[in-house]
């Protein structure tokens, strides 16, 4: 062989590399080749200005949680490293006591629902660098009280302490039984809703613990087959109130730890009522716990003597729809507390007297608080997050608890979050957006003036430069009926406005939910650069009844979900339709839960927009989806029929005439195969034809092993063959 033909062929395998490197596929995107560096576990500390986070060591297997100071970002030390201590196979999650000299390691965790799992539990001393196991059994949500000398933690549906000077545990509830009576640990819709697990609470001296009680005895029952690998399938039944039946009756007790005895707290005239928080105040004596009637669009925030029992109502919040239950109570020096509200249209900051007199609306204006940090007790400040410059951004403001003296502390646009330093003069910043990966800094909390930078991932952006993909851009569309909707687009590469592309729109659309976000990939991201590598262009559209822009257009859609948010989707179909680079008739929609209620009802409601649509886990029908959630938005099917059915795609599958792609995972406790079960029937009978995927024993994620590859790979085909 020549050199000139040698220099060609090496030219030409040169070429064919850099065209491999560009294509993404779906093997890198679902075994982690775009996978971000970040900062896991990050723990702020209370007494020193440190954090601590949690680090693996892939050499030696190991795992440590690192102690840093905050000014240098300098290593100080590793409190525990796993390879020291052999019983301690991983750590799983950590949590310090009180005094951060005790920390409670997680290991061996199994998951139970979405947020709940039981763990094997350690607690180590990092003074005298012992590390003990204080039960043999699988708990829940262990925690330390104010002193560090004794562990609450829940076991079987029953609460207990543990003494960790006299190494003894205590019962101190009895009559926990499964699919009954749970103590100290939510059911499972109190958990998916209102997205908490430990219902307990110590007092700050640690000798009063208060609780929920649930009683389930008469909420019905769900049964899940599981196929397993057994000759026979196994059955899980466990307790599932879907709207307008039965809810688990709700208590709330205080068990005092020097008489060691347990009073109910007597909260009132309530009938089926929820308790979706509950928290001590600095009063050692006083606990504050939000009640809410069925609706939740009435809420009561309760001051509560322990000692006597009586119950005071310092704080009512009203609203023609519903509120929204968060974690932004905090309770000051004085006991004053910070409390966030929707009730002048947008979230916004309030300061309340121990006696729930307003002092203050710390901010105000026609945007939302979107996250809030803490309180500065010398300064007077407060740290928040927001979304005043624009609903897709995120960034860190302080100001005076007056309302006065505002500064915005992050520069770039994007998605900025914060963790403060313990005398706030720091915080970590993790900024992202659409077209930079998460990058860590250490800001100046006065001024925002970045300091250093602590985490970059420059490697991941210029791994992901190779590929040649254009970078997602936004944009807002107004449909014809006058609604301007936040949007975004991925084009291929190669776009040329003479030619004409098919379109597969992207939503989920669920009440406050935001996709239309500044902000770095996902992994459904990459998919969608990938399917524009194929040729297609590829949108999502932020529909009325989404959040961050104002209370009026996310509750637009009460009492009636499905109509205005479809609606929305189907008219900004229509609008993208007439862009001179689309072809009008290869349109699709997809999408996930909440999206696949949507997608199932865009492409029977609008039949004449949409080619082709998936539907992975979707609600059918609300009348078999949970109370909590259905209720907040649509009240009872008794008292509301036709908003149920009227946006139910179940009710509407003669309507089908593209390609629908059906997807549930059978050990979905979330969104139940069910509701698949119910519209293929439902589909098979109005003798229209469809395809679907049923998954074994996966759950609403649908994962685990290669099940996301094949899922993607065969949601890919069906575009490509479909659309």
């Amino acid at each position: 062989m020549t050199s000139k033909k040698i220099t060609l062929l090496i030219l030409l395998i040169a070429s064919y590399s850099i065209v491999a490197q560009q294509k993404i596929t779906l093997e890198e995107i679902w075994t982690g080749a775009f996978r971000t560096k970040g900062m896991d576990e990050l723990h702020a500390l209370k007494n020193t200005n440190q954090y601590t986070v949690l680090d693996f060591d892939r050499a030696s297997r190991s795992m440590q949680i690192d102690l840093y100071d905050f000014e240098t970002l300098e290593k100080v030390t590793t409190l525990i490293n796993t390879k020291d201590f052999p019983e301690l196979e991983s750590i799983d999650n950590y949590a310090f006591d009180q005094s951060e000299t005790k920390i409670l390691l997680a290991t061996h965790s199994s998951p139970i629902f979405r947020h709940s799992f039981t763990a094997d539990y350690f607690v180590y001393d990092t003074k005298t660098k012992s590390l003990y196991k204080f039960t043999n059994n699988a708990i829940q949500e262990p925690t330390f009280s104010s002193d560090g000398s004794k562990i609450a933690y829940a076991f079987e549906n029953n609460l207990y302490v543990y003494d960790t000077t006299s190494k003894t545990n205590l019962q101190i509830t009895q009559d926990g039984q499964k699919n009954k009576i749970i103590n100290g640990i939510t059911d499972w819709v109190y958990e998916e809703e209102f997205a908490f697990v430990k219902a307990f609470d110590w007092n700050k001296t640690g000798d009063k613990i208060a609780y929920i009680r649930f009683d389930e005895s008469e909420v019905p029952e769900f049964s899940m087959d599981l196929y397993n690998e057994g000759l026979y399938p196994s059955q899980y039944v466990f307790k599932y109130p879907k709207a307008g039946e039965k809810n688990a009756t709700v208590s709330l007790h205080v068990y005092d730890l020097k008489t060691n005895t347990s009073s109910k707290i007597n909260l009132g005239n309530y009938t089926d009522f929820y308790i979706p928080r509950i928290q001590w105040t600095n009063e050692a004596n006083i606990l504050s716990a939000q009640v809410m009637n069925r609706h939740q669009n009435n809420l009561d925030l309760h001051f509560i003597d322990a000692s006597s029992g009586k119950t005071n109502i310092v704080l009512n919040e009203k609203d023609k729809a519903y509120i929204d239950i968060t974690d932004n109570l905090t309770f000051l020096s004085d006991n004053s507390f910070i409390w966030t509200s929707e009730k002048d249209g947008y979230n916004h900051i309030y300061h309340y007297d121990k006696n729930g007199k307003l002092l203050n609306q710390v901010t105000k204006g026609n945007w939302e608080v979107t996250a809030y940090y803490g309180f500065d007790e010398k300064n007077k400040t407060i740290y928040f997050q927001s979304v005043e410059n624009g609903s897709i951004n995120r960034d860190i403001y302080s100001i005076h608890i007056s309302g006065k003296k505002k500064n915005r502390l992050t520069s770039k646009t994007g998605t900025n979050d914060a963790t403060f330093s313990p005398n706030f003069q720091l915080f970590i910043n993790t900024y992202s957006s659409a077209t930079h990966a998460p990058l860590y800094t250490l800001n100046d909390s006065k001024t925002g003036k970045e300091l250093k930078v602590i985490q970059s991932n420059e490697a991941l952006e210029s791994k992901v430069a190779q590929y040649n993909i254009a970078p997602k851009t936004f944009f807002t569309l107004t449909t014809e009926k006058g609604h301007t909707l936040n949007a975004w687009s991925i084009k291929p590469k190669d776009f040329d406005a003479s030619k004409k592309y098919p379109v597969l729109m992207y939503q989920y659309s669920g009440p406050g939910s935001q996709q239309v976000a500044n902000q770095w990939n996902s992994s459904n991201d990459y998919w969608y650069y990938m399917l524009a590598q194929k040729g297609y262009i590829v949108i999502c559209v932020d529909g009325r009844g989404t959040g961050f822009k104002g209370a009026e257009f996310k509750k637009c859609t009460y009492k009636e979900l499905g109509k205005y948010e479809v609606e929305d989707q189907i008219n900004a179909a229509k609008v993208i339709a007439k862009y001179e680079y689309v072809d009008a008739s290869r349109i699709g929609i997809w999408g996930w839960s909440y999206g696949g209620f949507m997608s199932s009802n865009c492409i029977l409601k609008g039949n004449d927009v949409f080619k082709t649509a998936i539907a992975v886990a979707p609600v059918t029908s609300w009348r078999y989806y949970d109370s909590i959630y259905t209720e907040r938005y649509m009240q009872t099917p008794q008292e509301n029929a036709s908003g149920y059915d009227d946006n139910s795609p179940i009710n509407h599958v003669n309507k089908l005439k593209g390609n629908y792609l059906l997807v549930h995972g059978t050990a979905d406790d979330n969104v139940h195969v069910q509701n698949t079960m119910k519209m293929i029937e439902a589909l098979v009978q109005a003798n229209k034809q469809f395809d679907w995927a049923i998954y074994p024993d996966k759950n609403h994620g649908i994962y685990g092993g290669k099940t996301r590859l094949q899922l993607y790979t065969k949601m890919t085909n069906f575009i490509i063959n479909n659309l």
